[in-house]
């Protein structure tokens, strides 16, 4: 049985021109600074997102901490959303290994932060408080199925952390989705925050990797904390040559993405038992709701059926389109999942 697997845009693999960029890299060792291919992707990166120096790293996860490490020191707090990456899904490196807090003040339904909520939230040294250190944001949101933050959200959340003297990170794991999603740079997307993250390995298709970009002496910084965390990957100019051809080819492409998931939702909102609003689709992320039944068994069925699809925990169900899914690939799984709402419901 054919699958079409929605589980996630990290599951796409690399394409013809990756894999030869890969096999021809020229390489070098990059903890030794010397790995001309990752240099210049990591130059290239860094204009992208209109910052001084970027640092190639495994993954947004590695990204975020080094950002959370560089801008706080131990005891401090995190400002985020409730419904942040940083605070859902990665691991608690910000509590385990920096040491830090994370402060979560409410996430609209499309990402944004409230800024009087985030002037509220900040908090200076005094004896028995923990100093906020950081403000972070997340664009496109991962949670709020990919709503993509405008430069104006993020410049009156960055406006109050500036007021405080404090950073704000973007944790722009998919921002080229959200880039293409509004017409705009991403580097003015990125513009009004001191540090920002982004993925190679989700919609761009490359196989590995993100980038860390920010001030030059915070990368530095960011290096050397890279490197106790075992980051170094000495000859990655191998899989750096596939993020290259990444952000030279593969952005404009996101548009195709963006249609597929639309015409995803409009046909998951005239099934029983599943709620969603198209109109609130602007990415590739789609979440809905099963109302048909129990949640588990609506997730066996669509396993069944040949659809892969993730979930946080009833009753929502997450759906993502990528590279190697086209429209009609749409149109099969949106067959395959009534048939499986319809067992489930039945069940």
């Amino acid at each position: 049985m054919r699958k079409i697997d929605l589980r996630s845009d990290t599951v796409t693999h690399p394409t013809p021109d990756m894999r030869q960029a890969m096999a021809e890299a020229e390489v070098g060792d990059d903890v030794l600074g010397d790995d001309p291919t990752v240099k210049r992707l990591e130059a290239m990166a860094a204009e992208r997102m209109g910052k001084e120096a970027a640092v190639y790293v495994s993954s947004g996860t590695m990204g975020n901490l080094l950002a959370v490490l560089g801008w706080c020191d131990r005891g401090d707090e995190v400002i985020l959303g409730s419904e942040a990456h940083i605070l859902w899904h990665e691991s608690a490196g910000s509590a385990a290994i920096a040491g830090t807090l994370l402060r979560a003040v409410p996430n609209d339904e499309r990402g944004r932060l409230d800024p009087a909520d985030v002037e509220h939230a900040v908090r200076g040294y005094r004896p028995g408080v923990s100093p906020t250190g950081m403000v972070a944001l997340e664009n496109t949101h991962n949670r709020c199925s990919g709503a993509a933050l405008s430069p104006e959200d993020t410049k009156v959340v960055a406006d109050v952390a500036h007021g405080h003297g404090l950073p704000l990170h973007l944790d722009g794991a998919r921002i080229f989705n959200a880039a293409v999603a509004q017409e705009i740079p991403a580097d003015i997307l990125a513009g009004h925050a001191d540090s920002v993250t982004f993925c190679f390995s989700k919609g761009l298709s490359a196989p590995i990797g993100s980038a860390l970009c920010g001030p030059a002496d915070f990368i530095a910084e960011a290096r050397k904390w890279r490197k106790m965390l075992g980051g170094g990957m000495r000859q990655s100019g191998v899989i750096a040559a596939a993020a290259i051809v990444s952000l030279e080819s593969m952005v404009p492409r996101l548009a195709e993405d963006h249609q597929n998931a639309k015409r995803l939702a409009s046909g998951l909102a005239g099934i029983p038992g599943i709620a969603v609003d198209p109109e609130r689709i602007e990415t590739n992320i789609v979440i809905f709701e099963w109302e048909g039944g129990p949640h588990a068994a609506f997730m066996a069925k669509l396993a069944e059926a040949g659809v892969l699809a993730s979930s946080s925990g009833a009753p929502k169900v997450r759906m993502v389109t990528h590279y190697g899914i086209n429209a009609e690939d749409i149109d099969d799984a949106l067959e395959a999942i009534r048939a499986a709402a319809l067992a489930a419901a039945a069940a």
